[in-house]
């Protein structure tokens, strides 16, 4: 027998040290080629780390939280051979070879189809586990337990190493073994558990980034309320003429195109901010951040050169991105190089809010929810559709004024939409 001791990679982008997020194993377990060990997270993005050997783990080399160099020792597994140390780097995620860990915005991967399972992996929908036990899963999987109200506990896991999945979930409710049929009289038992969540991975990375923006940047909020009934009627007449044959038009591809000719009045608002340097860049090319939420936080995946893309092609890169982002397939260049962010919360959009700024930009347009109310039109009364836009801006770069006449450009696009597409 031999020790194949696995390196922190080299994740490259001149990145030196990387945060261990999560294990997916753990002393003792039975591992096989291309099934995933940890997941790291770099300053953009999450990173899958694989195996490149079969083998059982002996020693794990960091906790989860734990910043680690490039190069030390991440974990080492025992594998069948010679009795020589062999030593090597988990393949880098940017280089295309079949092993490489793949740069994912969740920390959620199976092991390849083909691969089999470790002979301690144990099937079937429930098993026994110590009551300080941590199960093996996904913060997905963690949150979708808790919404159905289950104690990962008692789930038995599919995945690698016992590790629990969300079809595990399901085979479990199928067993009629879930809380929700405990006695409607334990909704109102008192309750004195407490549980700590370690911030780490992507939480600690957003965590930073609000309050790195919050503290370095002045920011201040301009709401203006904007009628998009005409813009409505103009999407709904597109989506039953061509939806069929170029796909459904969301609002938000009509955001991205005015915030595109407004920019070209405002070009302020598309531009970067170096604090350190004390120099503002500010961009031809728009490169529209598109806030995501997903099941480990917010993402800002971007619609690169969106003053080149039509309706249809930014609704397309916009759900494309969007999806990505959710399922964790996002890359690091799709999650980074924004000029300037759109946020919107969809149907629970409220009535106002107050972005943060996506740093080292400098303005960030967020989109509130549509209602209808009445409202005087040339001395009548009729119901309109209404909606906000509540937006953030960066005072040591923007004026009050700019960015009121810039949220106003935008609110002349959207309700005379045919200026959309007048050049």
């Amino acid at each position: 027998m031999g020790t194949h001791v696995i390196k922190m990679p080299d994740i490259g982008e001149g990145i030196a040290e990387v945060e261990l997020s999560q294990w997916h194993v753990k002393v003792g377990d039975l591992v096989v080629e291309d099934q995933v060990l940890a997941d790291v997270m770099t300053d953009k993005a999450m990173v899958d780390i694989p195996s490149p050997v079969h083998g059982k783990v002996i020693a794990l080399g960091g906790q989860p939280g734990e910043v680690m160099a490039v190069g030390s020792v991440l974990i080492s597994i025992e594998v069948e051979g010679a009795g020589n140390l062999k030593e090597s780097a988990a393949p880098a995620p940017v280089k295309e070879a079949p092993a490489a860990p793949k740069v994912e915005a969740v920390v959620e991967s199976k092991p390849a189809p083909a691969a089999p399972r470790p002979a301690a992996v144990c099937q079937g929908p429930m098993v026994a586990r110590e009551a300080d036990e941590r199960p093996l899963a996904s913060p997905a999987v963690r949150k979708h337990a808790l919404d159905l109200g289950i104690q990962l506990r008692l789930v038995r896991g599919s995945g690698p190493a016992g590790r629990v999945l969300h079809e595990d979930l399901e085979s479990y409710l199928a067993q009629g073994q879930s809380n929700a049929s405990a006695p409607v009289a334990a909704a109102y038992a008192q309750r004195t558990d407490e549980e700590q969540i370690q911030v780490i991975g992507m939480r600690r990375k957003i965590a930073q980034r609000m309050q790195d923006a919050t503290q370095r940047a002045a920011h201040f909020s301009y709401v203006e309320e904007i009628d998009v009934t005409a813009i409505e009627e103009l999407r709904a007449h597109l989506n039953e003429k061509h939806g069929a044959s170029r796909g459904k038009l969301t609002l938000l591809p009509f955001l991205v195109r005015a915030l595109v000719v407004a920019l070209r009045d405002f070009p302020q608002m598309n531009a970067r901010y170096d604090d350190e340097a004390q120099v503002i860049t500010r961009l031809g090319a728009v490169h529209v951040g598109v806030a995501t939420q997903s099941d480990v936080g917010l993402m800002v995946p971007v619609v690169r050169h969106a003053e080149a893309r039509s309706l249809w092609d930014s609704a397309t890169e916009i759900s494309r991105l969007a999806n990505a982002a959710r399922n964790g397939k996002a890359s690091r260049d799709e999650l980074s190089g924004s000029t300037i962010t759109l946020t919107s919360l969809g149907a629970l959009g409220g009535i106002v809010s107050t972005p943060v700024l996506n740093l080292p930009e400098v303005a960030i347009v967020g989109v509130n929810k549509i209602v209808e109310r009445p409202m005087v039109v040339k001395g009548q009364v009729v119901i309109r559709k209404m909606m906000n836009l509540s937006s953030s801006f960066d005072h040591r770069v923007v004026d009050g004024m700019d960015a009121a006449l810039f949220i106003q450009a935008i609110r002349g696009l959207i309700e005379q939409p045919a200026t959309l597409f007048v050049e």
